[in-house]
């Protein structure tokens, strides 16, 4: 289970960011997860639950998730299309020539502060 790695990171970060900036307390944490980054969403929950209590700035923080959808493109007819009911292969032209364009992505959007 790599959400608990990727909560480990997420809450060490927050908590440097929270000295820099001074806070003494977190209201909500947003994340960005793509659709087809390999992230559970509810194992990356339940990894926060378990971390934010043993964390001072971040006992009573809500984790928020956004995600991001799968987009890929095509490099011979420029358009893009959904990763998931597509694939690889282009709908438009039926070009394999295509590339992931959004949808991997796992950042730290927002931190709101009490």
């Amino acid at each position: 289970m790599h959400e608990l790695g990727l909560v480990t990171h997420v809450v060490r970060t927050i908590e440097e960011i929270g000295r820099e900036e001074k806070l003494t307390e977190v209201a909500s944490v947003t994340l960005e997860i793509g659709e087809v980054s390999g992230v559970i969403p509810d194992y990356l929950t339940d990894c926060w639950k378990y971390f934010r209590v043993r964390s001072d700035l971040l006992k009573e923080a809500e984790l928020e998730i956004e995600t991001i959808p799968a987009v890929t493109l095509c490099e011979d007819c420029q358009k893009t299309y959904s990763t998931l009911e597509y694939k690889k292969i282009c709908p438009y032209c039926g070009s394999e020539n295509t590339y992931l364009s959004a949808g991997n992505e796992f950042n730290i959007k927002e931190i709101a502060a009490c």
